[in-house]
């Protein structure tokens, strides 16, 4: 039996070196040396932040799975580097980015529900017997908990395996191929967020309004701009921390209040502690930016952000497993399919009505990651554009549940038929 255990099992000892990665990536990356810049001008500083870590967990070195630092980076700092972010906001000029990016949202979800069924008739169409099977061990019965994770995120995803209830062995198949296929698409979009212009030329894409909303918030900080005190820190970290203890007091409270008492507002994940985790913190953000603690950002309140968000991003590569393709190929081969018509269905929306690259990048993975990871991909084009993300990747809790749905109704055709 093969030994799973990795090499580096202490959670604290794992931290250290991921800190230790983020740090030499960094150091590097500011290097002068031309080798360094070289470098730097290919592969983008985020996507090494996340694929090192990736890497690590592949060969065995430390195990995503069996460490708890996911959990209290996506639950802990993820809300605190999202309020540090959006204190600074200008919310009237998200207002002024226009119909698009929900267009462009809601054609990922299209995509998603879409894809999955031309991706199962596709692979099906080479390997029949993926169209067969017995009961709960029926392929799609597995491909539709992807569905509901790709549109929705966790909460909908054990929403489709409480409706369609596919075995555990085959659950456990799914999982794999939605962690790795997912963050496979993750890394292309860490990698050409760095270089949006070429996509825009090509799409004839009118970006202004991002732009123009990130040198306004730029202007901003530069007009407030200090040295920041140990008291400045001091009071970024309170208000960044103190919210987010905030925002899992009102969590923990109204998450089973509504699970109890209105279970059928359960399809909408409104009994999820994550989505009021992330619904409370960035609203609290919100309503602060208001406020004079707007000014902190002048101690570098969004520079602490990315700090947490970096974090995070390095956790979330530690998810991942370049190995586990070998485990069964054909269905990895399906999730590839499925999210290369994702893919292909937003870039010909974007390309009629103009989108820009940031669009598709923050709309895609609002529904494939969630709330969880749309704020990094959005922070890789400016960190001053994270909220963004933020506000996305919420519809895709409502719209989850009745996509993935459909989207399991379809394949379930395809397989019977």
């Amino acid at each position: 039996m093969k030994d799973n255990t990795p090499l580096l099992t202490n959670d604290a000892v794992v931290f250290g070196l991921l800190m230790a990665i983020l740090a030499l990536i960094f150091a590097t990356s500011a290097s002068e040396k031309p080798f360094w810049k070289k470098f730097y001008g290919v592969v983008p500083t985020v996507l090494l932040c996340y694929f090192i870590p990736a890497l690590a967990n592949s060969f065995g070195i430390i195990s995503g799975e069996t460490s708890n630092l996911y959990s209290v980076a996506s639950r802990y700092l993820l809300p605190a580097s999202l309020v540090l972010f959006t204190i600074s906001i200008d919310i009237k000029g998200i207002s002024r980015l226009g119909p698009k990016a929900i267009v462009m949202f809601l054609s990922g979800t299209v995509g998603i529900m879409l894809g999955g069924p031309l991706a199962l008739f596709t692979v099906g169409f080479f390997f029949p017997e993926l169209l067969g099977g017995n009961g709960p061990d029926e392929i799609w019965r597995g491909l539709s908990t992807i569905a509901g994770s790709w549109i929705g995120g966790g909460a909908n995803q054990t929403a489709m395996l409480r409706v369609f209830e596919p075995s555990p062995i085959l659950f456990s198949q799914m999982i794999a191929v939605d962690v790795l296929v997912a963050n496979l698409w993750l890394a292309v979009l860490l990698y050409w967020a760095a270089k949006p212009a070429k996509i825009d030329k090509l799409f004839k894409a009118d970006s202004t309004a991002i732009y123009a909303l990130r040198d306004k918030i730029e202007k901003f900080r530069a007009g407030i701009m200090r040295i920041p005190s140990l008291t400045d820190t001091m009071l970024i970290l309170g208000v960044g921390f103190g919210v987010t203890g905030a925002a899992h007091l009102i969590a923990d409270f109204v998450a089973p209040y509504i699970g109890e008492n209105y279970p059928e507002l359960e399809q909408y994940s409104l009994n999820s502690t994550f989505f009021w985790i992330v619904v409370v913190a960035t609203t609290l953000g919100l309503v602060l930016s208001f406020t004079r603690a707007r000014n902190l950002e002048g101690a570098g309140a969004s520079r602490m952000g990315s700090v947490l968000l970096y974090v995070l991003i390095a956790t979330v590569g530690m998810q991942m497993d370049l190995g586990a393709v070998l485990d069964n190929p054909v269905l990895f081969l399906i999730g590839i399919v499925w999210m290369f018509f994702h893919i292909l269905i937003m870039l010909i929306v974007a390309f009629i009505i103009k989108a820009p690259f940031f669009y598709v990048a923050v709309g895609s993975q609002a529904n494939v990651g969630g709330a969880a990871s749309a704020p990094i991909v959005a922070a890789a084009f400016d960190a001053s554009l994270a909220p963004v993300g933020v506000l996305l990747a919420v519809l895709g809790y409502a719209a989850g549940t009745y996509g993935a749905y459909l989207c399991g109704l379809m394949m379930q055709a395809i397989s019977v038929g």
